[in-house]
This record gives structure tokens, sequence and C-alpha cells, in this order.
């Protein structure tokens, strides 16, 4: 019996790769407008299509990472300046898409733009510690696609939306985990509506990368700033000791990185260029094979898992 099931399982596998290997043909007349540019997983992102002959519209957020980004690429290569957390920035991004692609439409919208923020204890955090990560990795994500989503219609195009394995897992306070919990649900309802145009969407869930997200330098100012602005009361409760762990844990978060970003820009390149683009994408080994199963788990032994794992209040009971 156990034979069968594994030939089953074989088999299926192999007509799966079979059916994701054909891809969609006339890639060189297909633009492709891609968020957050500058650097991580766009930048790379925009080369490896430019590489293969796309139509990349480029967004970056300074006139700095666009020149930089355009010294490496083809002519075929366009950038426009765009901050998603501004509504009169995107409205002008997304004219300048429709002048480019015209009566063909948008082939592909990857929304890659997101910050970290501030990562630490809820208890710590005031509103718009938690408002500037959604502003840009949860509210950018939604107004950037609803401004071009007609292009993307028009064109039976594709959406990727890039969350994290941080919205199947929520690791720490902050808006992080809360933005790519709100993308994993947007993207959900977004794909079953526009299924009856023909367009699909495909959600890439990274584990971690070394990125500007995990640069711990600036993960563990953020941390510390948020200590700073905590009532005294509250640093009592925590304690310096603490603060040292979670310091010293942020600190070396970006060493225990992945450092090649192709796993992740891979993944965004099947989801525009395959016929049969899969509807989620688990990037990187932790992602795969410790991240996504553990989101499977009974909630009390991931709750387990993670109170021996952290750093621990000083007045913990």
């Amino acid at each position: 019996m156990w034979l069968y099931l594994l030939a089953l399982v074989g088999l299926w596998n192999l007509l799966r790769l079979f059916r994701e290997r054909k891809v969609v043909s006339h890639l060189q007349d297909k633009y492709v407008f891609i968020t957050g540019c500058d650097s991580g997983f766009g930048n790379l992102l925009a080369r490896q299509l430019d590489r293969r002959g796309m139509r990349v519209l480029a967004a970056c957020l300074t006139e700095k990472g666009a020149e930089q980004l355009r010294s490496k690429t083809s002519d075929r290569l366009e950038t426009v300046i765009l901050d998603v957390t501004k509504t009169e920035s995107i409205v002008a991004a997304t004219q300048w898409v429709k002048e480019r692609v015209g009566n063909r439409g948008l082939w592909g919208l990857v929304n890659n733009a997101g910050i970290s923020g501030h990562l630490g204890p809820n208890e710590w955090m005031n509103k718009q510690n938690i408002a500037s990560v959604l502003d840009v990795n949860l509210l950018g994500v939604i107004e950037v696609t609803l401004s071009t989503v007609p292009l993307v219609r028009k064109a039976r195009g594709r959406v990727v939306n890039v969350a994290s394995i941080a919205g199947r897992l929520s690791f720490c306070g902050g808006g992080y985990c809360i933005s790519k919990y709100g993308v994993e649900a947007f993207s959900d309802s977004l794909r079953r509506e526009l299924s009856y145009f023909g367009v699909k969407v495909a959600i890439v869930e990274p584990g971690f990368f070394r990125t500007d997200v995990t640069n711990g330098v600036t993960l563990s100012s953020n941390f510390q700033m948020l200590w700073d602005q905590t009532s005294s009361e509250v640093r009592e409760v925590y304690g310096e000791n603490y603060l040292a762990s979670y310091l010293k844990m942020l600190n070396g978060l970006d060493q225990r990185c992945n450092k090649d970003l192709s796993l992740v820009t891979d993944c965004m390149e099947h989801a525009l260029t395959s016929c049969h683009p899969r509807t989620r994408y688990s990037a990187g080994w932790d992602a795969k094979f410790f991240y996504l199963p553990m989101s499977y788990l009974p909630t009390f032994l991931v709750d387990a898992l993670f109170y021996w794992t952290s750093p621990k209040p000083e007045k913990a009971l």
C-alpha cells in the first residue's frame, strides 16, 4: 500500500513539474511594474527580468537608487520615483505606467516595497510605530494594486505580492507581522475576484534573507529607541537583561540570514513567466522545512517553543 502511495506522490510531482515548466510566450513584449527596486529583492528581480528580455518598469524610492539600477541594466528598463505611502505619488506612477503599456495592458505587478520598522513587545509601541509599517507594507500594497489593476486586467496578467513567513507565524510585536498577515488576506480575496478575468495572483513568502529589512544595526537602533520611549514602570518590569538579550539577538540576525536573494526572485520570476504559476511560493529552506510546517502545528506547541527560546522579562511569572 505504501509503495503505491509513494508512486502516486512521485507521479503527481512529475506532472506538476512538467506543467509548471511551460513558459508564457512573447515575454519580450510584456511589461512588468515592480515596486521597491532601490535594493534587495526588487532590485535583483528588475535586473533578472531585464536580462530575460522583458520590459521592466522599476519603481524606486530615491533618484540615487534609480540611477544605480539603470547603470546595471539595458535601455529597455525604465525607472520612476514612487513613494507607496503617498496617494499622489501612486497616481502619478500609475499614469506613467499607463503611458508606456498603452492598449497592451500591464502583464505583471510586483508589490515588493517593504520595511521592518520597529520590532519588539507590543506594550512598548505606540500607534504611530505600527501605523508607519502598515502604511508601506499593507496599505501601500493595497493602494498600488487598486490603482493599477485595470491595466493588469486588460492584459489578463499577474499580480505578485511579497508577504513573508511572518504572515504565517507572528514572531514579535509591532507592525511587520500584522502587515504580512494583511497581505496574505488581501491577496487571497484579490485572487478569487480576479480569477473571473483570467488574472492570476501569487504570494511569495520568503524566510529570513539578508536585506535592509533584516539589517541588525537598524533593528537594534529601533529597539533601543522603543526602550527609551517606554515608561520607567515598563523598563522595571522587563529589565536591563531583557534589553541586552534582545539587542544581542537582533544584532546577529543578518548574520543568520540567507545571502542568496535569487531563491526569492526566482519564485517571483516563475510567478510572472510560467503558464501555470503557483498560488504560494515558500522561498528558502528555513521557510520550507521549519517555519511553514511549524505554522501547521497546534498553537500550544508553537507558543511553548517561543516561550522557551525567547528572552524573558525580569519580572515574568
